[in-house]
């Protein structure tokens, strides 16, 4: 076997303290990560990265903090430009609308018989508001601006429609489609593109606030996917048909997808993630930052897909909704710096086991919105988004490390670009980690100028050039509870305009260690590697 089919990178965090640090008081350290650069783990979408709008007004309030302004559907204010360059930065983003409130909108397309109300406060009601209404009219502005933005969008429709609940006390009754079907007819013939319509939210296993049986859901998603095929008959692009979009139920996610699966009914299967707890919780920050807990996800993702691989059908898996805290997150935590170290590791993490989307609650809106809900101005997660947008390919590496556990890298092929990119996540606050690559024979080897060339060839090296680009994210003035992500040193922040900034690398010689400081993020990208995974 050649050397080129030996080649590991190497992130050396060995036990023993280094003489030396970057501060007074601080540690540096070395250890081991190896990735295998013979083949690819897993692949995601190109749209790896996905955003969520919700229909959630004003009123809606957690804990005494009313955190959602104007961020609904109903009323975002579509003519900002910061949030139409927020979108278009990504070149195309993935949008998902829905939430808890999607089971009780009513879409006003000429049948309805009433007037177009809007969601109203009601203490007895499910979810505590009565049925609210999206107008055709709005329904306009929103495609407008989609088109505009470049974005992709899945929507996800009302499920409850028709239904009474039952004696068991989940939802049941013939699901009144015929609403949802005529939305789908007027967009058809407005030609607007969905990429997918999602049946239902959080109704699966025990349900929030309402539930359904597997196999109702299946039967309805076996009919629904008969009215998607009429209505779009003759068109060249068909939308994908997903489900359920709720909280993974072993026992009920297997029900379901066998037996919509053997119906060829389901393109995706979605499932939710808030694995940090409740928003009011207080130890959100020690959670995000103890790798023991960030290691916990890890089990749902491996469940599904062990449930789809059983099956051995082309149905893939989403995170369909993710914001880390349940009930609107929680302000100066979910939307500040440190939320980005648990949001990049479960973008690692599910990318790893085999998720091809994963959507982020919420684009705007709540304690957990990349956009601040007043100003749009971007938050931390939006540009960590942003860099995975643009850095990661994706195939996706297997990556083994050995060393202490506050150390979380991810490693894919490079995004139209040669190489690879490497994601470090420090989670220490006192520990510097220096990071060199490394081939591994019988032995372990830090790469030199001079086994680099020998082991890549000088033609190779030559055209990729002697250095790599790095990306450093760390807090402004080291407070993780910043709202300022500074990039390289340099806060990043949109211009009078209105304009993303730009995201440069600082350009490092390929030699020196990638140093990784406490409490900081790297994306790392290397060039000069070639290799058989990413070809």
């Amino acid at each position: 076997m050649s050397k080129l089919r030996l080649l590991a990178l190497l992130l050396v965090l060995l036990p023993a303290r280094q003489a030396g640090s970057s501060a007074v008081g601080e540690d540096v350290v070395h250890g081991t990560v190896v990735i295998n650069t013979t083949a690819s783990i897993a692949s995601t979408d190109e749209q790896f990265i996905c955003a969520t709008l919700d229909w959630w007004p004003q009123e809606k309030c957690d804990y005494g903090t009313c955190s959602w302004g104007r961020a609904s559907i109903l009323n975002l204010n579509l003519s900002s430009h910061i949030l139409l360059n927020a979108v278009k930065a990504f070149s195309t983003l993935r949008l998902r609308l829905g939430g808890t409130l999607q089971d009780k909108v009513l879409y006003d397309t000429g049948e309805l018989g009433h007037s177009c109300k809007p969601f109203v406060q009601n203490s007895s009601a499910m979810f505590g508001f009565n049925e609210g209404c999206l107008t055709m009219s709005r329904w306009d502005q929103l495609n407008e601006f989609f088109q505009h933005a470049r974005a992709t969008v899945v929507f996800g429709l009302n499920l409850l429609n028709g239904r009474f609940l039952q004696p068991d006390g989940s939802q049941g009754g013939p699901w009144n489609y015929t609403n949802a079907a005529f939305l789908i007819n007027y967009t058809v013939t407005k030609g607007y593109n969905i990429y997918g319509w999602e049946m239902g939210n959080e109704l699966s296993g025990s349900g929030i606030g309402a539930r359904i049986n597997a196999d109702t859901y299946a039967v309805d998603l076996f009919s629904f996917r008969t009215i998607l095929d009429k209505i779009y008959h003759g068109h060249p692009t068909k939308p994908l048909l997903l489900a359920p979009g709720g909280f993974f139920d072993e026992h009920w996610y297997a029900e379901f997808i066998n037996k919509a699966t053997a119906s060829s009914s389901l393109d995706v299967v979605t499932h939710h993630m808030y694995s940090l707890g409740a928003g009011v919780d207080e130890h959100l920050v020690e959670r995000i930052l103890d790798p023991s807990y960030l290691d916990g996800a890890a089990s749902t993702f491996k469940a599904l897909m062990s449930i789809l691989n059983k099956v051995n059908r082309s149905t893939t898996a989403w995170v369909g909704e993710a914001g880390g805290a349940y009930n609107s997150g929680h302000n100066l935590v979910t939307n500040s710096f440190v939320s980005s170290f648990w949001y990049l590791d479960q973008l690692g993490m599910s990318a790893a086991n085999g998720h091809k989307v994963y959507c982020r609650q919420s684009l705007i809106g709540g304690n957990y919105g990349l956009l601040n809900t007043t100003t749009f101005e971007p938050n931390p997660d939006y540009y960590s988004a942003l860099l995975w947008h643009r850095l990661m390919g994706q195939k996706v590496l297997s990556t083994n490390f050995n060393g202490t556990k506050k150390i979380r890298a991810y490693a894919n092929c490079a995004r139209e670009s040669k190489g690879i990119t490497l994601l470090l996540l420090n989670l220490d606050s006192n520990t510097t980690a220096l990071v060199r690559l490394g081939t591994k024979t019988t032995k372990l080897e830090v790469l030199t100028k001079a086994r680099l060339r020998s082991n890549f060839g000088t033609q190779a090296h030559s055209e990729a050039g002697e250095i790599r680009e790095e990306y450093h994210l760390t807090a402004k003035n080291g407070n993780l509870h910043s709202q300022a992500m500074l990039l390289n040193g340099q806060v990043l922040e949109v211009s009078p305009q209105g304009d993303i900034p730009a995201l440069k690398p600082s350009v490092v010689d390929y030699s020196q260690p990638i140093k990784v400081t406490p409490l900081s993020i790297v994306f790392a990208h290397i060039p000069y590697l070639t290799m058989p995974a990413c070809q």
